[in-house]
This record gives structure tokens, C-alpha cells and sequence, in this order.
């Protein structure tokens, strides 16, 4: 007599039971503890895949089956099932082919379950040992656990344990101190749900993702350190981690996470950082200063003395004593090339703030859209081109002195801003909300008449009476021609020095031609003639007989007739001339203002200044330049 064994005669024994068909991928039949293992109810019907419930072990499944297929039987604790809840279950597993190789039976056992039962099997062979034996061993064990636990107390960092389905198995107190969460309420729980679920930016953080569990699944050790737990009360709290794999007879049965909190190890780097940032800046505008300082000592200057006997000198440096040890502001007006710089170095250099930089800025040379960055600085990112932070000049000369030549170049909607720094003595850089306190003495100068500019509206009213506190006006060299003796030979002495030309002379005679000639470049283009004469001399005499004769270089004014100026010149009648001379050096050059060879060049001026007289007396030099083609 044959017995026909089917699983629905066992449907209620205690071990899960499947019979899979692997062709179909289909669960023929399971008995209760099969369905219960699968989250089915105790009388539903297993519909889904088989391979639904394998999850990510897909592999070792296959493996498995070949071999059951092959011998005909196989056995493994390697592999695991996902219920419908989708938690997986570690099993044992023994199989049996069946029709030929057409479906397999699967006989599974928890082996979390069978190694509880190990566990107690042991524990009543150790009771049969005796009783004695037993209360030792016992001992034993909280001894060990009594100490594991003040270990774990002690221990500054914080230290938890989670088994391979990511509940939490214990806490130190460092831990519930830094999560806000006890070990009761954490104990049995999803520790990645409750305090790891989310980035710093609040953004999910899936669990697959999550590098404590990766060590469940590779079992590597893994160490973060720009991550967050979240506190109980909702707050994050920086943290780095190391999350290291247990492993129990060498099977992987969950992980144990150490990890500190990190917030005041990032102040104090915030902290750190500001200081090298501070240092930075602090090191950015000595760096600036000490070049402003350098481009000082190589300026041709006459170390803040002024060359002159005349009245209108000795009248110059008393208004210089009489205002240098005040904070007063000063506006220095005149021609170009009068030496109004060298006025406001010797204002600042009889001030108190002589021991910090005069820093100067070239309102005519600077581009219109960038004032307002020159001036007050600007922070990274403010504009285009904005790659780091720049101080200004207001800010470097903090404590020292500000010198704006050409003020009359300053844009109107800049005036407005420039006011009240003179009046708060606050600003903010460009792109910044932060005001910034300075102290700062200014000092302008200007070519043009700043009282015609208000009435036209190019220039504010109330700024020009702040800057005009104390008004000091710089003469035009014509109107000392009796300081040509000294000026000359003061040009002449560093001229010889720096071309090593220390034979030159200058004759008496050539003095006097000097005197003779109107200067419309002042002071300026009496150094540059110097310069030049000792150039081209040969015989170590320098020769000035050119200067007034027709076809040289700023031989005489250029007039409608060939009368050489001998007498004095109403004002307005020189500037007339010198009008008519800068056309005719335009015409000659063919409008090309700056450069070797350009007319500012050739007339001795700054190519600034030219285009500042060129602007105000409305002249486009582009004209000259169709001319040539005409």
C-alpha cells in the first residue's frame, strides 16, 4: 500500500511549509505556518509570486534552487523571505524536489526562533548540570552585563545597538542626553524613523540610503561626519558616526553606532574661520596700504615741501599750517599741474593722522559704474566680476587720510552717498546690508568751477559746502614766475639723479627765457621740459631757445598771429589761448588724445586732465581725427 503524503495533511504542523513551481513562479501550496511566515491570514490563499517575496536576495535564491534541482535535496541558513509587510525574516531552510523537478518543497524555520529554542535548550541542559552550577554561571553573566553597563555609562559618546532589522536593541546615557530620547522609548524601536529620518535641510532620508543600515547589508564599517540626529524636541543636532557591523559565529546580526555631538566643535571652527577671515582682511589692507605707500616713495615729490619764495607760497603754507592739525575738510582748487597734490600731502603730513596712509583716488579715471565700489568696496557675488570681497578706499583710509582729485568727475547719484559718509562717517560696501563706522579726514581738489557746475545741476549744493569747510586755492605757476630759479633747479637736481646726467647745467640766461613763458601746463610742464632738455642735451647746457620759437614743442600759445606773448595775460584771454593750442595739437596728432605720440603726451598734461578740459570746453577729439581723411 502506497502512502500519499500532501501538505494539506500537515497544514497545521509547527515548521512553514511552501511548494513552489519555479517554472511559473507561483506558490502551489503553503500550510499555516507558511501563509502566518508570508503575513497572509491563518485560511487566505497565497496569490502573489513567489519571487515577490525574495526582495533583494534574488541571487542566492536562484543558486539554492539550482542545487535542490540538481541533488535532488539542499539545506541553507543564508537566505531570507519578505513577508507582505516588507520586514525581512533570517530563516533555515531545508528543500525537497518533487514531480520530477517540477516544484520544490520548502521546509523554513525562523532562525531567530530556532536559536531562542537553542538558547533555552541550553539553558535547561546547564539547570540538569545542577543548581549550583547554574547560580554561578548566572552571576557570571550580570557581573559581566553590571560592568558592560558602567562602561557604557561612562563613556562620553554616544553608543547604540540595532539588530539586522534596524530596531534598537540599547542606549547609553550619552545618548539619551544628546537625542533627548530614553532608552525606554528607543528600545525596540526604528531608530533611523524616530532621530535619522531626515537631511539637515529637511529633505527625507531614505533608509536605503542611510549608512548605519548599509552595515546590515555589506557588513563594512562606516564613518560619517557631516551628517544630523534629531533631537526629541524637533531640533538637529550636527553629528559624526561610526557605524560597525556584529557579527555572532560569524553571522551578521546587527551593528552598533557610536557617535558624538558636533556643535561645539563647529562653533568653535566658525569661529576660527572668522578669525582667519578677519586675518585676511586685516592682511588684505596692509598689503593695499604698503602699496599705496611704495607708490608714495616712488611719486616724484619733493617729500611734502613746497619749492617757492613768492607771497602767493608764503601765503600757501600758512593756510597749510593754520588747517594741517585740524580734521577740517579741504578743497583745494586750481589748473592742472599746480601741485594740488602735493598740497594735500602737506596737509596730512601736519596733521595728526600723518602715522596712517593718504590714500588717493583719481575721480577722473575711474569708471562711472564702478565708483560706488571704489569708494565703499564691495562683497563677493555683489555684481559680475565680484569674485571676493574688496575693501574700499574709505575703509582703508580709516584713521587717515582721503584724497579725491577731480571731484567734479563724481556722478550726481553717487554725491548723495558720498554726503552722508562725510556726515555719519558710515557706509555700507556694495551687496552688503553691514554698516561700517570709519574715521576719515577728506581732502579734495578740482580743475573746474564747482559753483558753475551747481548752477547747471552736475553737482550738489550741500556736498560742495561739506567739502568746502576750509577753501585753499593753488596758483598757477604764472603767477609766481619768481619761483622758476628755484623750481627749476629743484627739477633739475632729481632729473640729473635719475637719468645720471650730473654735468648738466643751467645757464642764467636760459632762466630767463623760462620766466618769459606763460606755462599753461604749470608746474607740470615746467618739470617735463626739464626732463627733456637734459635728455637731448649733449654739451651738459641746457637750451631753452625752442621753448618760444615757432615749430616746437609747446613753443608759445597759439594765436592768430605770430606775436610772441611777452606781457602778462588777462586769464580769460590765456585760456582762450590755450583753447586754440590744444586744437592745434589735436590737429596735429590727428585726434588721438593719450599714448606716446598723443597730444596729451606732447603737451605735457595727464591724459586725464586733457580729457577734462576737452569735456568741459565741449571738444570731440573724434572730429580731428575725420579731418585727417578729409
Amino acid at each position: 500500500m502506497t502512502i500519499n503524503i500532501t501538505l494539506t495533511s500537515v497544514a497545521q504542523a509547527p515548521v512553514a511549509m511552501l511548494v513552489v513551481e519555479p517554472e511559473s513562479d507561483s506558490i502551489i501550496e503553503a500550510n499555516t505556518a507558511g501563509l502566518r511566515l508570508l503575513g497572509y491570514a491563518e485560511n487566505a490563499t497565497a496569490t502573489n509570486r513567489f519571487s515577490h517575496f525574495i526582495g533583494g536576495g534574488i541571487a542566492l535564491w536562484v543558486s539554492f534552487t539550482d542545487e535542490v534541482l540538481t541533488l535532488g535535496q539542499a539545506w541553507s541558513d543564508d537566505l531570507t523571505l519578505m513577508d507582505l509587510e516588507r520586514r525581512n525574516h533570517a530563516l533555515e531552510i531545508t528543500a525537497t524536489a518533487l514531480h520530477g523537478g517540477k516544484r520544490i518543497l520548502f521546509m523554513i524555520q525562523d532562525r531567530d526562533w530556532l536559536e531562542t529554542r537553542r538558547n533555552r535548550s541550553e539553558a535547561r541542559r546547564q539547570h540538569r548540570l545542577g543548581h549550583v552550577g547554574w547560580e554561578r554561571i548566572s552571576q557570571v553573566f550580570e557581573r559581566i552585563e553590571r560592568q558592560n553597563r558602567l562602561i557604557l555609562g561612562a563613556v562620553g559618546e554616544g553608543i547604540y545597538g540595532l539588530d539586522t532589522n534596524g530596531h534598537t536593541t540599547f542606549m547609553n546615557p550619552a545618548a539619551e542626553r544628546i537625542v533627548g530620547w530614553s532608552a525606554n522609548d528607543l528600545v525596540g524601536q526604528n531608530a533611523h524613523q524616530l532621530f535619522h529620518h531626515s537631511h539637515n535641510d529637511g529633505t527625507h532620508y531614505d533608509v536605503e540610503q542611510c549608512s548605519i543600515h548599509a552595515s546590515f547589508s555589506d557588513g563594512q564599517v562606516h564613518r560619517v561626519d557631516n551628517e544630523v540626529f534629531w533631537h526629541k524636541n524637533g531640533d538637529p543636532i550636527p553629528v559624526e558616526y561610526t557605524s560597525t557591523p556584529i557579527f555572532e559565529m560569524g553571522r551578521l546580526v546587527g551593528a552598533v553606532v557610536l557617535f558624538r555631538d558636533i556643535r561645539e566643535r563647529q562653533r568653535a571652527e566658525a569661529k576660527l574661520r572668522d578669525a582667519l577671515n578677519e586675518v585676511e582682511q586685516l592682511k588684505l589692507r596692509l598689503e593695499l596700504e604698503n602699496q599705496y605707500l611704495l607708490e608714495e616713495i616712488k611719486a616724484e615729490r619733493n617729500h611734502h615741501e613746497i619749492v617757492g619764495e613768492s607771497a602767493a607760497v608764503l601765503h600757501l603754507i600758512r593756510q597749510i599750517e593754520l588747517v594741517g592739525p585740524t580734521d577740517a575738510n579741504v578743497l583745494i582748487s586750481g589748473e592742472s599741474g599746480t601741485g594740488k597734490e602735493l598740497i594735500a600731502r602737506a596737509i596730512h603730513a601736519s596733521s595728526p593722522r600723518s602715522d596712517r596712509p593718504l590714500i588717493r583716488v583719481n575721480c577722473a579715471a575711474i569708471p562711472r559704474e564702478l565708483f560706488e565700489s571704489e569708494f565703499f568696496g564691495h562683497v563677493k557675488g555683489a555684481f559680475t566680476g565680484a569674485i571676493n570681497d574688496r575693501v574700499g578706499r574709505f575703509e582703508l583710509a580709516d584713521g587717515g587720510t582721503l584724497f579725491l582729485d577731480e571731484v567734479g568727475e563724481i556722478p550726481l547719484e553717487l554725491q548723495s552717498k558720498l554726503l552722508r559718509v562725510l556726515q555719519d562717517q558710515q557706509f555700507e560696501r556694495v551687496g552688503d546690508n553691514l554698516t561700517r563706522a570709519v574715521d576719515v579726514r577728506v581732502i579734495v581738489a578740482t580743475n573746474r568751477d564747482l559753483r558753475e557746475m551747481i548752477s547747471t545741476g552736475s553737482f550738489r549744493e550741500d556736498l560742495y559746502f561739506r567739502l568746502n569747510v576750509f577753501p585753499i586755492r593753488s596758483v598757477p605757476l604764472r603767477e609766481r614766475l619768481g619761483d622758476i630759479p628755484l623750481l627749476a633747479s629743484h627739477f633739475l637736481k632729481r632729473a640729473s639723479l635719475a637719468f645720471n646726467r650730473p654735468d648738466v647745467r643751467l645757464p642764467l640766461a636760459q632762466l630767463e627765457i623760462l620766466k618769459r613763458y606763460p606755462w599753461p601746463g604749470n608746474i607740470r610742464e615746467l618739470q617735463n621740459v626739464i626732463e627733456r632738455q637734459i635728455i637731448v642735451s649733449l654739451d651738459g647746457r641746457l637750451r631753452f631757445n625752442e621753448l618760444l620759437s615757432t615749430g616746437s614743442h609747446m613753443k608759445k600759445p597759439v594765436s592768430t598771429t605770430s606775436e610772441i606773448v611777452h606781457e602778462p595775460v588777462r586769464d580769460e584771454d590765456l585760456q582762450h589761448q590755450l583753447k586754440l593750442n590744444t586744437i592745434a595739437m589735436l590737429r596735429r596728432t590727428g585726434g588721438k588724445v593719450s599714448g606716446d605720440g598723443g597730444a596729451a603726451e606732447l603737451l605735457g598734461v595727464k591724459p586725464t586732465t586733457l580729457a577734462s578740459r576737452l569735456k568741459k570746453w565741449g571738444i570731440d577729439a573724434r572730429q580731428f581725427k575725420r579731418s585727417q581723411f578729409q
